[in-house]
């Protein structure tokens, strides 16, 4: 039986952060991930990482437009965390090889990026997140002596005994077999969920694992009514089209031509938060003033920027623009809608990834330590799964220096090949296909737990995903084989995403107000007074979700009217 101080599940940013963090603080290391290191959805991050490196700049700034972003439901000692630490952390990235732009007289570039005071988003292109993830998974190399990889391994379920995680159970993709891991900490760096939302920009991995896991051993989540649409994708496939676009100028226009960020962001036009650009064109597009054939998008107009600059910082959706939706973006507008995009609601943590949970951490989009709130703004994730990875992997590495190695049984194991078996064995009669019940739990959630929301369409979500959970449960496959089964690994995602899609319907329901990405047209204002506080979600006994709250911590600064 494999046994680590630290077994990292998931390997993207947050998860490689983690790891050299915990082996440069002399703990044994694995890093585990059911694909290649470098196909993790930290790849798909395309506009940049925030940090407050101008010398005009101040990370107080950073952090007060974080937590005016947030709708001022973040928490605001790990957003100051987060935002004083970012500087170090992004010439850190500098020095161990990530090539940022540079500008004519040879200083890191700063390119605007929406809700943000002043230009502070280091880029590479567009394609930043893919430049970080091969740097780090470089140093992953460099350090392998010290850090085992688990490449292409599954994870079915997290180990407890006495109270603390002791470890994992997790399947080989490429051969069936199933594997009990000992671990004195397990930390989570598996991702989002946005495949419960369809259509989505997340990659076809991000089905909530890690959320689920934990939340099924008694971690409770939070915020996880926070769902973000982010205002510019393509609307037959979700495909994102970078904020950086925006950044480097480009307009936003309805069908009869309106440049119409003028009516709902006077100041800050296209580059407001997140949330009030998507719900602007959303309101265009329901008001008849939407654009393309069906009147259903919005045009983003990137020819006032110029060409020889979109090809330069933006080659990446240039390309994107001509292979899946006909556009060359550097003559013609692109018609776009606001798509899911991430999740800012989580695993609860505090501001060094610990649960509430002995020996389990969460980092990066599967956590929720509260530095997003109601709403992220852009590029604040990657400085997210970059701080909290390595602050995760450090406190693992120092806890596991007086912690015991467990011994868990292989009773655990068997319960979870007996699981698959089930799987297999499922009959076809009567039954639909995993497919089929994925596909429902996406366009629902996508009709009634988006950019607007009410409670009976709230209910409407809640109760298809009720039936969904039931016909889950004896959803047939196809393959019967074991070598790369990834029916019987989608069978098992669709319980991941279908608990926390429940979570996400709770909660939305729970809060009666409107505040950042949960926009209640039944309640309409910001209500402060009853609703200023989290939301956790925690599993009772018989698996149904259970409501409780939190308060959001404050520092600096008080609520305020937001506007941009």
């Amino acid at each position: 039986m494999p046994s680590h101080d630290v077994l990292i599940i998931g390997a993207g940013l947050a998860g490689q952060r983690a790891a050299l963090a915990a082996a440069e603080g002399g703990a044994t290391v694995a890093i585990m991930s059911k694909v290649h290191p470098v196909r993790s959805h930290s790849v798909a991050a395309a506009g940049g990482i925030n940090a407050a490196i101008n010398v005009a700049d101040d990370w107080r700034s950073h952090a007060y437009d974080t937590v005016k972003g947030s709708d001022f439901l973040g928490d605001q000692d790990a957003i100051e965390i987060m935002c004083s630490e970012a500087p170090a952390e992004v010439m850190h990235l500098e020095h161990i090889g990530v090539a940022f732009h540079r500008n004519a007289t040879g200083e890191l570039d700063l390119r605007a990026f929406g809700g943000a005071s002043m230009n502070r988003t280091a880029y590479v292109a567009d394609i930043t997140g893919q430049a970080i993830l091969h740097v780090l998974y470089e140093q992953l190399m460099k350090h392998a002596h010290a850090i085992d990889r688990f490449e292409e391994w599954f994870t079915t379920s997290l180990v407890v005994e006495d109270g603390r995680v002791a470890g994992v159970v997790a399947r080989d993709v490429r051969s069936g077999a199933m594997e009990l891991f000992a671990a004195k900490n397990v930390i989570l760096a598996s991702g989002g969920a946005g495949q419960c939302f369809e259509p989505t920009t997340n990659g076809l991995i991000c089905t909530g694992d890690g959320i689920a896991l934990a939340y099924r051993i008694g971690a409770p989540l939070m915020d996880m009514e926070m769902v973000q649409y982010h205002p510019t994708c393509l609307p037959e496939n979700g495909f994102l089209i970078t904020e950086g676009a925006r950044g480097e100028g480009a307009h936003l226009l309805n069908g009869d031509g309106e440049r119409f960020m003028e009516k709902y962001a006077p100041n800050k036009l296209e580059l407001a938060s997140r949330d009030v650009v998507s719900r602007a064109e959303q309101t265009e597009i329901n008001e008849g003033r939407g654009a393309g054939p069906r009147r259903d998008g919005i045009y983003l107009d990137i020819t006032v920027v110029p060409r020889k600059r979109t090809l330069e910082a933006l080659r990446e959706i240039v390309n994107i623009g001509k292979d899946f939706a006909g556009v060359d973006i550097t003559r013609e507008p692109i018609l776009i809608r606001p798509g899911q995009h991430y999740v800012m609601g989580g695993v609860k943590t505090d501001v060094n990834g610990r649960t509430p949970i002995p020996g389990l951490y969460a980092a990066g989009e599967v956590a929720c330590v509260s530095v997003h709130g109601g709403n992220r703004l852009g590029a604040n994730s990657l400085l997210d799964t970059l701080i909290f990875g390595r602050r995760a992997g450090e406190h693992a590495a120092a806890r596991a220096a007086s912690t015991r190695m467990p011994s868990p049984s292989r009773a655990y194991v068997r319960a979870d090949e007996s699981m698959i078996e089930r799987i297999i064995r499922r009959p076809k009669e009567g039954a639909r296909r995993v497919s089929e019940i994925k596909h429902e739990l996406g366009t629902t959630m996508n009709e009634h737990v988006a950019v607007f929301r009410d409670e009976p369409g709230l209910r409407t979500a809640l109760a298809v995903v009720h039936r969904l959970k039931a016909e889950a449960a004896v959803a047939y496959i196809d393959d019967r084989g074991t070598v790369f089964n990834q029916d019987v690994l989608a069978a098992i995602e669709l319980g991941f995403m279908l608990d926390c899609a429940e979570a996400m319907v709770t909660a939305a329901l729970e809060r009666k107000e409107s505040r950042g990405a949960q926009f209640r047209v039944d309640f309409p204002q910001r209500n402060d007074a009853q609703w200023l506080k989290h939301i956790d979600i925690s599993r009772n006994g018989d698996g149904a979700p259970l409501v409780s709250y939190s308060a959001v911590t404050f520092t600096q600064w008080q609520p305020e009217e937001r506007k941009y």
